[in-house]
């Protein structure tokens, strides 16, 4: 099968290659979207906006380098910006802001390309596949290097009741870390999901996030970051919603994380 590709998804795929071939990882403390990726993506000239809003309401508060800033009672609140090119392809903007004792920090910006070639019937469903690649501007109090990039694929199946996905994703240092050792390899981290219909235009489910540490090297169980969220989709009324209530599997995990995402009309 020969699969013809436009000029923006061309560099986008130039770009992954490119990154096969780079050194390096990034862990943040700034978790400026807590989602799965699904089959959504943006008609052609359709605009789009999303809020994400979290807190760690219970939280490690465990800096991994110098001056980090910690989500123990945190707070972030981050737009994310969107526009269709062609019927499966869309790009993206993030912008993160945080509040912690007392203060509101903007945490820099990233840049995303979504890319969802395979994807269902819109009624019946089906599987889905693609992949999202952002690239990141964060300040060094968030983030162990200032300029970054991630790789997530996007992987699943969606009917009229069930909708199954998994994200494994990739994570590059794009500038020097402040991370002791130096980062080599990527690191890996994965996230799952699971829902069920309920109601007309409400699901819910489960989503499992789980951070393993270096690929090809990854870090003991008890080293991971690994949250569990039940979640509730509401896809009806004037602002449909995903909310999710997390709780962190380990001692290395923020105990307590709410996080909600506000589909706002534009």
């Amino acid at each position: 099968m020969v699969l013809l590709l436009s000029r923006p998804q061309l560099v986008v795929a130039s770009f992954i290659l490119a990154l096969a071939c780079a050194p390096g990882g990034a862990r943040g403390a700034l978790p400026d979207e807590i989602q799965v990726y699904t089959d959504d993506i943006n008609k052609p000239g359709e605009f789009g906006l999303e809020l994400h809003v979290n807190t760690t309401r219970r939280g490690t508060d465990r800096a991994d380098y110098p001056g980090e800033v910690t989500t123990h009672r945190g707070w972030r609140i981050t737009p994310e910006f969107s526009y269709g090119i062609s019927d499966d392809f869309d790009v993206g903007l993030y912008v993160p802001a945080a509040y912690k004792d007392g203060n509101w920090s903007l945490g820099g910006y990233k840049l995303r390309a979504k890319w969802l070639p395979l994807r269902g019937d819109a009624k019946t469903g089906g599987a889905f596949a693609g992949v999202n690649l952002e690239l990141s501007n964060i300040v060094p109090k968030f983030e162990s290097s200032r300029h970054n990039a991630e790789l997530r694929f996007m992987l699943g199946h969606r009917s009229q009741d069930w909708l199954f996905a998994v994200n494994p994703a990739f994570g590059w240092a794009l500038s020097a870390s402040q991370e002791v050792p130096p980062p080599r390899n990527p690191r890996f981290r994965a996230g799952y999901k699971v829902s069920r219909s309920v109601i007309e235009g409400v699901a819910a489910g489960v989503e499992y996030y789980n951070e393993k540490g270096r690929w090809g090297n990854f870090n003991p169980g008890d080293l991971q970051d690994k949250t569990l969220f039940l979640t509730l989709d509401v896809d009806r009324g004037p602002l449909p919603f995903n909310l999710g209530i997390g709780r962190g599997l380990n001692q290395n995990t923020d105990k307590l994380t709410i996080k909600m995402i506000f589909d706002v009309p534009f």
